[in-house]
């Protein structure tokens, strides 16, 4: 199936993706990688609030090159980055946050039981980074630009970004998994 879904999304849209699903987001949508997911659990811990909303909120793992204009930003460049490295920290985030999709390349591990009845994996085709640029309408602002561009939190304003594929669903489905298991199946058959 095809969806065209809005964020922030809501649980009802989650439940209805199944893996290998094809969807195309239009709305809002936030850059996070390593040190952005690592301080938005350490303003958690701190009981901080945080400066965007990550109610029904799609995460990119992305690092995007961006180029000052004016009293704004351009994007450059944003392809997704390899969404692993994200997994260990995912778990605690949708403790706290009702994030409703994670978007990058790659999969992830460990986290089909943390997403289900929650969220949702999309995966983004890597070396798409001008692709995804142009589904970017604007930036919409900058949050901790003190890490760095790349780890900085970009706030997105997206029409028809895609196509992203249902890596992992909210079923505890993973393709990722899936593929890997068949594929050492049938290497265990070759003689």
């Amino acid at each position: 199936m095809e969806y065209r879904l809005s964020t922030p999304l809501k649980k009802e849209d989650v439940d209805k993706l199944k893996a290998g699903d094809i969807v195309y987001l239009s709305g809002t949508i936030y850059t996070a990688r390593d040190e952005a997911h690592a301080r938005i659990l350490e303003m958690a811990e701190e009981k901080k609030e945080l400066p965007f909303d990550l109610e029904g909120a799609v995460i990119y793992h992305c690092g995007p090159l961006m180029k000052g204009k004016d009293d704004s930003w351009e994007v450059v460049a944003a392809g997704p980055t390899t969404s692993a490295r994200m997994s260990k920290m995912t778990p605690s985030l949708l403790d706290i946050h009702q994030v409703r999709a994670f978007v990058g390349k790659g999969g992830m591990d460990n986290v089909t039981e943390s997403m289900k009845g929650k969220s949702v994996y999309l995966a983004f085709t890597g070396g798409c980074a001008a692709l995804a640029a142009m589904s970017i309408e604007k930036v919409i602002a900058v949050h901790w630009l003190d890490l760095g561009m790349p780890e900085a939190v970009w706030e997105l304003k997206v029409e028809n970004f895609g196509p992203l594929v249902v890596g992992i669903d909210s079923h505890e489905n993973d393709l990722f998994t899936d593929v890997r298991k068949k594929a050492l199946e049938a290497y265990s058959k070759i003689e």
